[in-house]
């Protein structure tokens, strides 16, 4: 399993609470529903902040 940053991690944190509470929105302003999606978007965000995070493989 690929190792992230603590910094990573509360990033994803932050987003599936995002996500259990119907705030978070994905980039069409649709609601995230999907658990996936949801930690694709905290990966993309700590990746933005510069955390070390892997790359994407898509």
């Amino acid at each position: 399993m690929a190792k992230y940053s603590e910094k990573a991690s509360e990033k994803v944190e932050k987003t599936m609470h995002e996500m259990k509470e119907g705030k978070l929105k994905s980039g069409s302003g649709k609601k995230v529903t999907s658990k996936k999606q949801a930690i694709a978007i905290g990966l993309s965000e700590a990746r933005k902040a510069g955390a070390k995070v892997p790359k994407n493989k898509a």
